[in-house]
């Protein structure tokens, strides 16, 4: 990852882009920032169309009824009142169209009948998702003496609805659900700092949040018997909708002591709530050490206890007895509450300046956690439900280099992971009978644990320092696979391994145009590799994915 802040002092002027290419891919954007005065501003937005929107759940190059279009926006504006005061004004929004990509070639196999018809074409499935969010963050800063505060209110909504094929979805899944789901968020933080003296920082800050959300699902069915035989073709519509307030709530004091010139200690305290629909706190201790042992080697070390609560918006109760005697009633009756996960972790590592330019680093980490949070998708809408383990242990070790001197900019990463959970403690009800059996007496690996991930990556860069430099890249992603369920094992087996390769040219030029112009070329999986990421049998993976194939994007951006 490569993160650059911009703001209109670092980035002043206009600038407009267009890149495109592969899978109809068109991507305008434009960036304008600037100052007057006190006052600078940074704002940007694009349109993003292509027919790559989600992955394809097929082998195919080309997906089925996958074309979105997304629009985003973003801006940024601060003001110093004083040389001790900055007020600063975010805003950002997203808006986007997502249809369903379909996996060719299935065939119901429920054996229903939906108003005389009892097959369907799976190419020719119409599912369609819409997704909006808006936020808005208003920031004063002050620093008084030895004393640094910054105190913020927010605002972040948050929409998704799903439109299903009313008779494909009761063939293929037994019922077709028009959901739609929101979430309004509104709250202050406050952040502050206060060097005592030179052996000592303290830091306190708080978080009040209220959230709501509400959820909205028609969900058309068949009737059945005892037997669970179909006794009607025509669907019958079943209403569930609710609504629910709630909050978080934190606070947390710490202090960073300098026991030492190379040896750092940090060490305190979060006190944190959540009253949705669970209702619990804790009190959470942590302390890290940081310690440099000479000028080329430092070793980090350090404890920390978490406190989680489930994400609002994905936890919506389903009044599951509404849907009894229908092709959409599950064969666990029981939907506990997701509760908020509770965790020990731990964390030891170190990294060390090898030559000037060249630095490498180990650390290894492990997790003990209780009501371990998961997600998974659980029917045809693409809209993620939380559930629990009662228990779970999660870890790892990560190796990283990186190299940055002169033309050369080099990295590489490599990571083993271990991630197993056990006994599924809340929304039951999304589970066969069987996975929860075995999973209450076994720990099983969680679908998103991969064994191993690396990545490496290089650029050069052609005439550096002049007003016409080329930068080369060249990076590799390298993947054990994540899991797969086996008949008699959850998660019990992993996908193959594979690995994609990407380039791509940037060329700056001097044209006498504005303040620049660039262009670049992209090509992402160079040798077209065909690889699956997740192949639909995992524990809450809801279809399959397969990862982009070889894709050519070309830009060009002028800057004024």
């Amino acid at each position: 990852m490569d993160i650059q802040t911009k703001t209109g002092i670092t980035n002043p002027g206009f600038a407009v882009s267009m890149y495109g290419g592969s899978f109809n891919w068109l991507q305008p954007s434009f960036e304008y920032g600037g100052r007057e005065g006190p006052v600078d501003w940074f704002l940007t937005g694009d349109y993003l169309g292509n027919d790559r929107g989600i992955e394809n759940p097929a082998a195919t190059f080309n997906a089925i009824h996958d074309s979105t279009q997304q629009f985003h926006g973003f801006a940024y504006m601060s003001g110093i009142i004083d040389p001790d005061t900055r007020v600063s004004v975010i805003g950002g929004a997203f808006n986007g169209r997502f249809p369903i990509p379909n996996n060719p070639g299935q065939s119901p196999s429920l054996g229903l009948n939906v108003l005389g018809a009892s097959s369907f074409n799976s190419n020719l499935l119409n599912e369609v998702q819409h997704e909006s969010t808006q936020f808005g963050l208003l920031s004063l800063q002050k620093h008084i003496g030895d004393i640094n505060l910054q105190i913020s209110a927010f605002v972040r909504n948050s929409v998704l609805s799903f439109s299903p094929d009313v008779v494909g979805d009761l063939l293929f899944n037994g019922v077709t659900p028009f959901a739609r789901r929101s979430d309004l968020a509104e709250g202050v933080q406050a952040d502050a700092s206060w060097r005592i003296n030179d052996s000592h920082t303290l830091r306190s800050g708080f978080l009040g949040e209220v959230e709501t959300t509400a959820f909205d699902t028609t969900s058309f069915v068949l009737p059945v018997d005892a037997t669970g035989a179909q006794t009607s073709n025509v669907p019958l519509g079943i209403v569930d909708n609710g609504a629910r307030t709630g909050g978080l709530y934190g606070i947390y004091m710490q202090d960073e002591w300098r026991v030492l010139p190379a040896l750092t200690l940090n060490y305190g305290f979060r006190f944190d709530g959540v009253n949705e629909f669970t209702n619990e706190n804790q009190v959470s201790p942590r302390v890290n050490a940081v310690w440099k042992a000479t000028d080329a080697t430092t070793v980090h070390a350090g404890y920390s206890r978490y406190f989680v609560p489930p994400p609002f918006e994905l936890v919506a109760p389903t009044a599951i007895a509404l849907f009894n005697n229908t092709t959409a009633a599950p064969s666990v009756q029981q939907d506990d509450t997701v509760k908020a996960e509770r965790s020990h972790y731990f964390d030891l590592g170190i990294s060390q300046i090898v030559v000037p330019g060249l630095t490498v680093g180990l650390d290894g980490y492990y997790k003990l956690a209780t009501n371990l949070i998961d997600e998974g998708q659980f029917g045809a809408p693409i809209i993620l439900t939380a559930f629990n383990y009662a228990k779970g242990r999660i870890g790892g070790v990560e190796f990283t280099l990186s190299y940055d001197q002169g033309p050369w900019s080099i990295y590489g990463n490599a990571a083993y992971s271990h991630a197993v959970g056990t006994d599924i403690v809340s929304a039951q009800f999304n589970f066969a009978p069987d996975k929860l059996a075995y999973i209450a007496q076994n720990y099983i690996h969680l679908d998103h644990d991969q064994t191993w991930t690396a990545s490496a990556g290089a650029d050069y860069t052609f005439n550096q320092g002049t007003e016409y430099p080329t930068r080369v890249s060249v990076d590799l992603l390298v993947q054990s696979g994540l899991r797969a369920s086996t008949p008699t094992v959850p998660n019990g087996a992993s996908l193959p391994e594979y690995a994609a390769v990407n380039a791509s040219i940037v060329q700056k030029l001097d044209l006498g145009i504005g303040q620049g112009t660039e262009l670049r070329l992209d090509v992402l999986n160079i040798g077209d590799a065909v690889y699956e990421i997740r192949n639909g049998t995992g524990v809450g993976v809801g279809a399959p994915q397969f990862g982009i194939r070889r894709t050519i994007l070309a830009g060009l951006t002028q800057r004024f």
